[in-house]
């Protein structure tokens, strides 16, 4: 199967990158800095096509018979929230996913053979502040920038289901993975000693390792019958003062020290409560279902293995 990656030299999509290609897929990957061809030892090929994050221009005609995975999107961590910020955080989803349905249009109206799969990124932050509240795929959207957000990047890319197309929507929690993302902001002060919960530490955190991360799209793309929502989060939801305690012990370090919520506002503004004290509860119900196994269930497995990773 050839597979074009949206976002693909990011923190997931290289990974996903190395999964395809072990089981012998090939992959395109669409960047404002194309490079030669890539071999790798699973069999498969790495591609690039320049794109310029906003059409299918110079990629599109690549979408018949392919699978597409669409992971881009600005960094909602990237910096503290202004208007600005926030416009360019919608708009190159926005952006991406139409570039997305542009490429599907071709390949209908060419009567070519039309996209395999769209693979749609998401967030659990679709769901807002829910408290305690157990999140399904079935549960509505909440409020707030991040829900908006999500529900408008869902949107982005609806219009290939009346082409016809397959469409999986992937709402993914805090992804854990050795060497980038959440975890490599959070291991330096707990190496020291100095990490510990957010706030009173109740709140849910919805957290997967990149590993399984990476493995369920890849089990969604060749999954006839996966349509529409998944949570890509882990069966073993905990609250942020478990998963503190849990990366301290694995560590071997002492987690007494909270980071106040009042503190965490005063740095990061409205981002704090929407991406740092927001509670989500959520479930993986429907990848569960499918039949899909987590090789990384519960979070003390997942950091023992990343901790001796990092």
């Amino acid at each position: 199967m050839r597979v074009i990656i949206a976002g693909g030299t990011g923190f997931i999509g290289t990974a996903l990158t190395h999964v395809l290609t072990a089981s012998g897929h090939d992959v395109t990957i669409l960047t404002r800095r194309p490079r030669p061809a890539v071999p790798t030892t699973g069999g498969g090929r790495v591609d690039y096509a320049v794109w310029d994050g906003m059409t299918a221009r110079g990629w599109g005609e690549l979408a018949e018979d392919a699978a597409i995975v669409n992971l881009a999107g600005e960094n909602i961590a990237a910096g503290r929230w202004n208007a600005q910020r926030k416009r360019d955080i919608v708009e190159s989803r926005m952006a991406a996913g139409s570039a997305v349905v542009q490429a599907v249009a071709k390949a209908v109206a060419k009567a070519a053979v039309k996209p395999r799969v769209v693979v749609q990124a998401s967030a659990v932050g679709y769901y807002g502040d829910r408290g305690g509240q157990v999140l399904e795929e079935t549960s509505l959207p909440g409020t707030g920038f991040l829900a908006e957000t999500a529900v408008k990047w869902e949107q982005s890319t609806r219009d290939v289901e009346d082409m016809g197309v397959r469409r999986v929507i992937v709402r993914t929690g805090v992804v854990l993975g050795a060497g980038g993302g959440a975890l490599a902001r959070m291991l330096p002060p707990f190496r020291l000693g100095l990490g510990g919960p957010v706030g009173d530490g109740k709140a849910w955190f919805p957290w997967i390792h990149l590993h399984d991360e990476v493995r369920a799209i890849a089990f969604l793309l060749t999954r006839s019958e996966a349509m529409g929502p998944f949570h890509l989060v882990a069966p073993g939801v905990v609250t942020n003062g478990e998963f503190a305690a849990a990366l301290g012990k694995a560590l071997g370090r002492p987690t007494v020290l909270r980071v106040p919520a009042f503190a965490l506002r005063l740095a990061l503004g409205e981002m704090a409560d929407a991406a740092l004290l927001a509670s989500l509860r959520v479930v993986p119900t429907r990848l569960l279902a499918l039949g899909f196994s987590f090789d990384f269930p519960d979070i003390a497995s997942a950091l023992a293995d990343l901790t001796t990773a990092a």
